[in-house]
């Protein structure tokens, strides 16, 4: 379920303009993640540490209300769920583009998450499903490369206005402390640094609980 956003008396509605018009309208950050005590909790759990922080990301997503937002033509819905469509590597090297639906419970997130990354890696093909809806970040995880910025791959004519969410390889210093780097992009005429800001604040607290 969606609902229009009131645009008109939306404090943002002129920036909204401002930057919709741009051929890339999205902005972005790469930050390091404190994951000592999510991969500590992930472990007790007996669980993957991706499907892990998955869910937090998720978490925090639907709960900063300007990631929710998506743009249909010349008007905004806000989005009551965000799910993700995260890319899930096979044995052959290849990926597919998955579909998660978010549950705040862990549990129940892990049994959707675990059927979709079997079904994915079952099948052969980039697609393997239709993506009707827009409630969806884009999720990757590189876990071959501690990297301190990234770049996507984007057609500027398709209209796109989804958060795009990417991890690094996950480091280990001497004193055991573990870190990870995450890349964060957005779509400017939905929000800006400080919606950015809220969202990594939040995803730290949530994977240091």
């Amino acid at each position: 379920m969606k609902t229009l956003l009131d645009l008109e008396n939306w404090n943002r509605k002129e920036h909204f303009k401002h930057f919709k018009q741009m051929e890339e309208p999205f902005f972005g950050a790469t930050v390091e993640i404190d994951c000592t005590k999510a991969y500590e909790t992930a472990k007790s759990m007996n669980a993957s540490f991706f499907i892990f922080y998955l869910h937090k990301t998720l978490a925090a997503v639907n709960a900063v209300e300007n990631f929710k937002y998506r743009i249909s033509g010349e008007q905004i819905y806000i989005n009551d769920r965000v799910d993700a469509s995260a890319t899930i590597g096979r044995e052959d090297g290849s990926f597919g583009f998955s579909l998660i639906e978010y549950h705040p419970d862990f549990k129940t997130f892990e049994q959707i998450a675990l059927t979709e990354i079997e079904r994915i890696q079952n099948t052969t093909d980039l697609f393997t499903r239709s993506f009707d809806d827009d409630n969806l970040i884009h999720f990757s995880a590189i876990p071959w490369l501690n990297f301190t910025s990234l770049t996507h791959a984007r057609s500027f004519t398709y209209p796109d206005s989804c958060p795009k969410v990417s991890f690094g390889k996950m480091m280990v210093s001497e004193t055991g402390k573990r870190t990870i780097s995450m890349a964060v992009y957005v779509h400017h005429g939905l929000m800006d640094g400080m919606h950015l800001g809220q969202f990594v604040d939040l995803f730290q607290e949530l994977m240091n609980q």
